[in-house]
């Protein structure tokens, strides 16, 4: 019943609303008046008297007008602060001076004490009935609202918690926090726990939500939290971080899913000065596959180390239109002296490459431009050679010519004893820039072999979010399959310093950390979202209309479907024995086999006549012929070989 009389109160309309309050106030100035004079002991001597009664009939429309110019009725009860406290007070006082003056006005025979009393017993029920019904109010609402827990009670925690009570969704009911000293505490009426008592915490409220207030953590730490957190049935949400809160990015009340880089857990080791600023200050930079994952990055980073010029090379239109309006904003708002210049083009095209590298003295050339995805590639394969190994050739050629400082090719650990059309490419592409520094010594040549980066195009991760909203099944191809994974700002900051400690025709490996299950990641996006995965048996298909026995397994499904033509299970960075230590700990070199000259220049022609003739069965032979380790784990899946063409369709004659 008390629901219902709410849920009509707070329909009403908002003038209906103040003019409640109104009666209401006035009702309580006049029993507060009452009772100051029962309780000052006047009563054998006013009660009978006439004019003790008319006095509130002056005061309390006065009073309610002294309240209504504080702004007693512009406040909404349910966000009721100190500072409404306060004017009530104010008010109060107010309201007792006008007492005092009206019962002196009428000769009322009460003592001083009267005045007193008044302003306590008005107070008392003015504030307390306020009180009481945002009490009521916060309890109906909160009938509605998701119970959650804060982990973290710092500065943040509170910020949050201050957040969430003016919001309509989220209810917090308890802390969690690893610090010992701010345990069995208080944050705003809500109690801090440890982390132990997590797991009973969210059984005694019905928690479903867990939201990470910790962004001044280190990435180690808040993957240490997540592992604790994945295996409670709870989805689990975070605030942006700290950098973010303190320029205006972000608001703390931003919540987001867990950052992919807290999957990964570790945390990145701090550029050294003199490598990110050695072929970028003061210099003219292009970054071919400008608009691409690492390549924009590249761009992101590079423009915060003073080069001259920047040149964006970029076949996608809209790819370039967006990253030179993201960087001409940067630049504007950090009032940064730097020239952009965004090229539309192929890396196929030499004439309009050797222009652009005269024409603004390029000095270092980051190469990024490819076709990276793997069963693409693998369906149109001239294409992905042509781009991926001639197009590095032509760079490096007009590169050589127009006398570059620097040309640092972005490869693929996949390179390393490939499977597929895509690795073998990027090997004959390392197998290009090998040659190439030992044509001449201008330009120092080098390349950078690392995995998979996380939130690229194309990446795991964002796919499983995906199919985690749909409800599932989450796809991986091989319960077995593992894969390095390094953060994209990570890949590009590293690539950087690499470039800068080459010498001429170096591979450099970057240090990717330990490989990760692609089944574990499934699994532990599910269980952060708040749900239990279940893994479906290899072969075994995912019904749509799951039976009661598939709902006893868990939320989501997790199904495998086999592995894409040219995929691997486990990636490797190394194609020799050993890798040598360089000054950076994430940066390692090594020694790899490399063809002379003329070995190469004999090989691309056999790949380019095989190109230009479509033949895809002859392209696979030289391949497989050369020293790029390239062994096919399955036939052709080219969408144009010869043996997957139908038959032509002959035009029909006149007698047909």
């Amino acid at each position: 019943m008390i629901d219902g009389g709410l849920t009509h109160l707070l329909q009403l309309k908002r003038a209906h609303k103040r003019v409640l309050q109104l009666i209401a106030d006035a009702l309580l100035l006049s029993l507060s008046y009452l009772g100051a004079a029962l309780l000052s002991g006047a009563e054998g001597r006013v009660l009978g008297v006439m004019d003790f009664w008319l006095a509130p009939f002056v005061f309390v429309p006065v009073s309610l007008l002294i309240f209504v110019r504080l702004g007693f009725y512009r406040a909404v009860v349910r966000y009721m602060s100190i500072q409404l406290l306060m004017t009530i007070l104010t008010g109060v006082l107010a309201s007792t001076s006008v007492m005092v003056a009206s019962i002196q006005l009428f000769q009322v025979p009460l003592t001083w004490s009267v005045a007193a009393i008044y302003a306590l017993i008005a107070m008392c029920v003015l504030g307390g009935l306020r009180m009481a019904l945002r009490e009521l109010l916060q309890r109906h609402a909160s009938e509605a609202c998701t119970p959650i827990i804060i982990y973290g009670a710092g500065k943040s925690g509170r910020q949050l918690l201050s957040s969430l009570r003016e919001s309509s969704e989220f209810i917090p009911v308890a802390f969690v926090d690893d610090a010992r000293e701010l345990r069995d505490s208080e944050v705003g009426g809500i109690r801090i726990h440890e982390p132990a008592r997590l797991s009973k915490l969210i059984q005694i409220h019905g928690v479903k939500v867990v939201l990470l207030a910790v962004p001044s953590a280190s990435r180690a730490e808040r993957r240490a939290i997540v592992e604790r957190l994945e295996t409670l049935p709870v989805r689990v949400q975070t605030i942006p971080g700290m950098s973010d809160i303190v320029t205006g990015k972000s608001r703390v009340n931003e919540l987001h899913d867990v950052a992919i880089e807290d999957l990964l857990g570790r945390d990145p080791v701090p550029g050294l000065d003199s490598l990110m600023k050695g072929n970028i200050q003061g210099k003219v930079v292009m970054v071919t596959g400008a608009g691409g994952s690492i390549g924009s990055e590249l761009c992101r980073q590079i423009i915060q180390h003073e080069p001259q010029t920047l040149v964006l090379w970029e076949l996608s239109e809209l790819g370039l239109y967006t990253l030179n309006n993201e960087l001409t904003e940067v630049i504007e708002a950090q009032r940064l002296n730097i020239r952009l210049v965004p090229l539309m083009g192929s890396v196929q095209n030499p004439g309009r490459i050797l222009s652009a590298l005269q024409r603004f003295g390029v000095q270092t050339i980051y190469h990024a431009a490819a076709y990276k995805h793997v069963p693409l590639v693998e369906q149109n394969v001239v294409e992905g050679l042509r781009n991926n190994v001639f197009g590095t050739k032509v760079v490096a050629d007009a590169a050589i010519i127009a006398g570059v400082e620097s040309m640092i090719l972005v490869s693929s650990d996949k390179a390393v004893r490939p499977t597929n059309m895509m690795g073998a490419s990027k090997r004959m592409a390392e197998l290009v820039c090998q040659a190439a520094a030992l044509r001449q010594s201008g330009t120092v040549f080098s390349m950078v072999r690392f995995g998979n980066v996380l939130g690229s195009s194309g990446s795991v991760i964002p796919r499983f979010r995906e199919q985690v909203e749909r409800g599932g099944p989450i796809t991986v191809t091989h319960p077995r399959i593992t894969r390095y994974f390094m953060t994209i700002p990570e890949a590009a900051q590293l690539v950087i310093q690499a470039g800068a400690l080459a010498t001429g025709g170096d591979v450099f490996l970057l240090d990717m950390g330990e490989p990760i299950k692609i089944v574990d990641l499934a699994d532990r996006i599910a269980r952060l979202s708040g749900l239990t995965p279940y893994r479906l048996p290899e072969g075994e298909e995912w019904r749509s209309a799951r039976s009661a026995h598939d709902k006893h397994k868990g939320d989501i499904a997790i199904c495998f479907t086999g592995l894409r033509p040219g995929e691997k299970l486990f990636e490797e960075l190394l194609i020799g024995a050993h890798a040598m230590h360089t000054r950076h700990p994430r940066i390692m070199t090594a020694n790899e086999i490399y063809m002379t000259p003329d070995q190469l220049d004999d090989l691309l022609e056999q790949v380019l006549a095989a190109c230009q003739a479509q033949d895809i069965n002859e392209l696979r032979r030289i391949i497989m012929a050369a020293p790029v380790g390239y062994r096919p784990s399955g036939p052709a899946a080219d969408l144009l070989g010869a043996e997957r063409m139908p038959p032509p369709r002959l035009a029909r004659t006149a007698a047909e």
